[in-house]
């Protein structure tokens, strides 16, 4: 069996103002609550820069899986912008969500987040990044997650 060829495309650390979440409420979905990205930084071969205010469109389902909706916007080292967004999920049993919802920090043993990421720009230096198909997985951290994004060959 062929393996999947990725490249490690950048490393995307966020900064989330937990004290900030809005809760929608429970909604047909899900638990919804907007989770406010206030900044960050990525960094990679070909991406370097900081990431300004966002946020995580989150719905905590029924069945215990909190999906993730992040919409950012990243400057790079030399300032051009990059829309990015993607949408994934965060897995863990019910007694580790349960203290992750009080703010503690999980071992990495305990949960699995993978995401799939799309990027948007007008920039001439990062249009190819129009054409990229990534893929991450996912490290939550007191201060916000830190993502590993793989480019898809």
């Amino acid at each position: 069996m062929k393996k999947l060829p990725h490249t490690h495309l950048a490393t995307l650390q966020l900064v989330v103002d937990f004290g900030a979440i809005i809760s929608i409420g429970e909604t047909p979905a899900g638990i919804r609550r907007i989770a406010p990205v206030t900044s960050g930084n990525f960094f990679g071969e070909r991406l370097n820069g900081t990431v300004l205010p966002g946020a995580d469109w989150v719905i905590n389902r029924p069945d215990g899986v909190m999906i993730i909706d992040v919409r950012l916007l990243l400057k790079t080292d030399d300032s051009a912008f990059i829309y990015l967004t993607y949408q994934g999920r965060f897995l863990a049993g019910p007694e580790a969500m349960s203290r992750m919802r009080e703010g503690l920090v999980l071992d990495p043993e305990e949960y699995s987040i993978a995401m799939n990421a799309r990027f948007e720009s007008g920039d001439e230096k990062y249009k190819w990044l129009n054409d990229v198909v990534a893929v991450g997985t996912g490290e939550q951290t007191a201060s916000g997650p830190i993502y590993t994004i793989y480019q898809i060959e």
